[in-house]
């Protein structure tokens, strides 16, 4: 576990990091895009924090990947890439510079140093990990194998290299309806969210998909009564929400898809009103660029994710700890598995 205490002696000897009025006007472009959910104080608070990461990046030559559930100061303040998982494993294997920072949760930091084996990949939280990808390893890879002789695994990316290792393919939620579509022979293995696979399988009724019993904690709460009473206090509201959630939850959406979808749906649309059944950062994070559009709650926040902090990724590029690493052994499986993925969706999609 991190000792903040000592963390925040030693950055404070090397950094300027008091709240600075005058430091938070000069980067009023970065605040610009967020200013709809962050507030000038609370800019000012966290402007120390972002000049100096930013200022570090360039001297260490790094980059930071963060995905779409991080807090409006990282994904707007420090982010060079920001994107779903699927986006962050394509602009993994893109990457030039030879430090990575992932914004995200363990196993998207697996990935990154999977696709780049000769680079540095720092995790600024290493206890930043996911109840879904706990949710299983190799041992239930091997258990669904028994059950289903010959039957391909597509195992979702939110899972450890480990989990990727032993399987076929992997899929994000993106492109899971088409990965599993594309497998060979009429069953087809699923880790290890449950929701996901139950619904892509009213998506791709010609085959026959079995799980694994694993659930996303952020997803799992949201219940189709909850859309309902949102629907009745907010007449002409639009539901989006994220294909992790149960199906009947799903059913009561008027769109649903993976955080980069609903991106695109909420740029193309622009309701007047929408609710994002997902993380409670994503509608923070899209909020400034859709003035036109009143996001609604509910939303569930990821513990995990939040574990990410400005002062946490700092201290991870001055420090140069947290690095992730993979064992050969287990890397080469599991990158032949996450390639197969992004080969298999740039096909697909051309």
């Amino acid at each position: 576990m991190l000792d903040v205490t000592t963390i925040r002696a030693e950055l404070a000897t090397h950094y300027d990091l008091e709240p600075s009025v005058e430091l938070a006007q000069e980067m009023a472009g970065i605040h610009a895009r967020m200013d709809r959910v962050m507030p000038f104080p609370d800019w000012a608070m966290a402007a120390p924090y972002v000049a100096a990461i930013n200022r570090l990046k360039a001297e260490r030559g790094a980059v930071v990947l963060a995905h779409n559930y991080m807090t409006p100061d990282i994904y707007h303040g420090i982010a060079d890439v920001v994107g779903d998982s699927l986006q962050l494993a394509i602009e993994a294997t893109r990457v030039e510079a030879g430090i990575i920072v992932q914004c995200g949760v363990h196993f998207m930091a697996e990935t990154s140093k999977i696709l780049n084996p000769a680079k540095t990949v720092l995790m600024p939280d290493m206890e930043a990990g996911c109840s879904l990808a706990e949710s299983i390893d190799p041992e239930g890879i091997a258990q669904m194998r028994a059950r289903y002789p010959g039957a391909p695994v597509v195992s979702y990316v939110n899972t450890s290299a480990a989990v990727k290792a032993a399987s076929d393919i992997c899929c994000t939620s993106s492109n899971a309806a088409q990965i599993v579509a594309a497998m060979p022979g009429d069953t087809v293995i699923m880790t290890p969210d449950k929701w996901l696979a139950q619904n892509v399988a009213k998506q791709v009724p010609q085959k026959r998909i079995v799980w694994w019993d694993g659930a996303c904690i952020v997803h799992e709460r949201f219940t189709p009564q909850d859309l309902r009473d949102f629907r009745a206090w907010y007449p002409g509201l639009k539901i989006i929400a994220h294909p992790e959630c149960p199906p009947d939850v799903v059913a009561e959406a008027d769109f649903a898809g993976s955080t980069a979808h609903i991106i695109d749906w909420v740029g193309t649309a622009r309701p007047a009103q929408a609710m994002l059944v997902t993380e409670c950062s994503m509608a923070s994070n899209i909020a400034d660029a859709h003035p036109e559009v009143e996001f609604l709650g509910p939303c569930n926040m990821c513990p995990h994710m939040k574990k990410i902090t400005l002062e946490k990724v700092l201290w991870s590029l001055h420090s140069m700890t947290g690095q992730v690493e993979v064992d050969a052994a287990v890397a080469a499986p599991a990158r032949l598995a996450v390639q197969r993925m992004i080969d298999l969706s740039r096909q697909l999609a051309a």
